[in-house]
C-alpha cells in the first residue's frame, strides 16, 4: 500500500470563515519505507494570516505573495495523492481545509480521490489514553528527535509524523510469530549468532552463612516461620 504522510499550514483555524491553506508538505511511504518522493509547496493564500497562526508557522504575507495559488498546484497535488492512503495527525482539520480548496475549484472531496485516511491522533489516543498526544509529545514518547523544530512547517512535520507513525505501528505489519531478522543500516541482514554462555556462580560459604542468619532473624521476628522459610522448608506433617 502506497501511503502519504501529509500536513498543512493555514492562515487560521476555520476554512468556513475564509481561512486558507498556505503550505502543503507530504512524504511517501511504500511498504513502510520512506521513498524520498516528497511533495512540498508554499501557497499564496490570497489573504493575511491570523496573528496566532502566524506565530505558529512564521510564513508572512510578504513571503507568500509570489508563491503559486492553490489552483495552480491542485492538479499536481491530486496526482500525488491519487489512490494512496493518507496519514494525518488530527485529520479532520487538514481534510476540512483541503476539501474547502477543492470545492472552490469544483473538484471532488479528498475521500473520493484517495484509498483512505488514517488519523494518527485517534490512534495515539487509543494507545495512550489520558496522555498528551500532540506531535511533539509523541516525538518524545517514541524517541523521534524534533530538536530542530523551532516553528511548525508542513514538510518537517510530515517527516516527523512519518517516523512517529512507523514507531507507533511497528510490528503491526506482520501477524506471524516468527523471529524477525535484524537488519543493518544498509539494509543487509545481520548474521544470527548464538547467545553468550550463561555463567552460573555459586554463593560462597560466608554468603550462605549470612543468608541463613538473615532468615533466622526473620523467623524470630515472625515468632515462627517467615514466608521464605515456610515456602522453602515447610514443617513436617504427621
Amino acid at each position: 500500500m502506497r501511503q502519504i504522510v501529509l500536513d498543512t499550514e493555514t492562515t487560521g483555524l476555520n476554512p468556513r470563515t475564509g481561512d486558507r491553506i498556505l503550505e502543503i508538505g507530504a512524504v511517501e511511504l511504500n511498504n513502510r519505507m520512506l521513498t524520498g518522493n516528497n511533495f512540498h509547496h508554499y501557497i499564496n493564500p490570497e489573504r493575511d494570516s491570523e496573528e496566532g497562526a502566524l506565530a505558529v508557522h512564521g510564513l508572512t504575507t510578504e513571503f507568500l505573495s509570489d508563491k503559486p495559488k492553490f489552483a495552480e498546484i491542485a492538479d499536481e497535488f491530486r496526482a500525488y495523492i491519487a489512490d494512496a492512503e493518507l496519514i494525518i495527525h488530527n485529520a479532520p482539520f487538514d481534510i476540512g481545509f483541503l476539501n474547502a480548496e477543492f470545492k472552490r475549484l469544483n473538484l471532488p472531496p479528498v475521500h473520493e480521490q484517495v484509498h483512505g485516511v488514517i488519523d494518527t491522533l485517534v490512534q495515539a489516543k487509543e494507545m495512550h489514553p489520558g496522555k498528551r498526544n500532540s506531535l511533539d509529545a509523541l516525538c518524545d514518547r517514541y524517541g523521534v528527535s524534533n530538536a530542530h523544530r523551532k516553528l511548525h512547517g508542513a514538510l518537517l512535520d510530515s517527516e516527523l509524523l512519518a517516523d512517529v507513525y512507523l514507531a507507533m505501528t511497528r510490528g503491526q505489519n506482520s501477524l506471524s510469530m516468527e523471529e524477525e531478522v535484524e537488519a543493518a543500516a544498509d539494509g543487509a541482514a545481520l548474521e544470527i549468532v548464538p547467545l553468550a554462555e550463561v555463567i552460573f556462580q555459586s554463593a560462597s560459604a560466608d554468603e550462605l552463612a549470612a543468608h541463613e542468619a538473615t532468615i533466622a532473624g526473620l523467623d524470630k521476628a515472625a515468632k515462627g516461620q517467615c514466608i521464605w522459610t515456610a515456602v522453602t522448608s515447610p514443617p513436617a506433617t504427621a
